[in-house]
């Protein structure tokens, strides 16, 4: 049996799904094979993910990002906005990598990438469905991190783009 991280009552991050709490540690039979599953609720999405213990790790399941890595992804939103100038296709791909990869920091850079203040040009539909995801998943664990409501949180991280842009 794999050596268990977390317990239940923890709030982790699900690289793919964001942040969700683990409601339990079950053992399952499952084609002949017995598993420990983490049970993992992700009350936003409304959906329970069923993670083996031992595929946890190697699937990028972590716990919750310290204060000091929080800030570091708070100092990315603050930093210049690097847009290239490659195809959106192209840019599309590697920002939902970087969302996928659950981490803040990374997440953090495709929120201040994607940003428009009122003054700048209008986003095609995809752009602001990217940023909105984006955006989402950093709020959500800022919240977590933060212990705030998800909208209190979201609105913080955009006051905090608007003012640096």
């Amino acid at each position: 049996m794999a050596k268990k991280r977390f317990g239940t009552g923890d709030i982790v991050v699900y690289p793919a799904h964001g942040v969700g709490k683990i409601e339990a540690v079950e053992a399952q039979e499952i084609a002949g094979m017995a598993l420990e599953l983490y049970v993992i609720r992700f009350d936003d999405d409304r959906m329970t993910l069923r993670v083996p213990v031992f595929k946890a790790e190697k699937a990028g399941m972590r716990a919750l990002s310290t204060q000091g890595e929080m800030t570091t992804a708070l100092d990315t939103l603050k930093g210049r906005a690097r847009v290239r100038r490659a195809m959106w296709s192209r840019r599309a791909q590697e920002y939902e990598a970087k969302i996928n990869s659950g981490d803040p920091t990374s997440i953090a850079e495709v929120v201040r990438d994607l940003h428009r203040a009122g003054d700048q040009a209008e986003q095609s539909y995809s752009e602001r469905q990217m940023y909105q995801l984006a955006l989402d998943r950093l709020a959500r664990e800022y919240a977590a991190v933060e212990q705030l409501d998800l909208k209190t949180a979201a609105i913080q991280l955009e006051t905090l783009l608007d003012r640096a842009a």
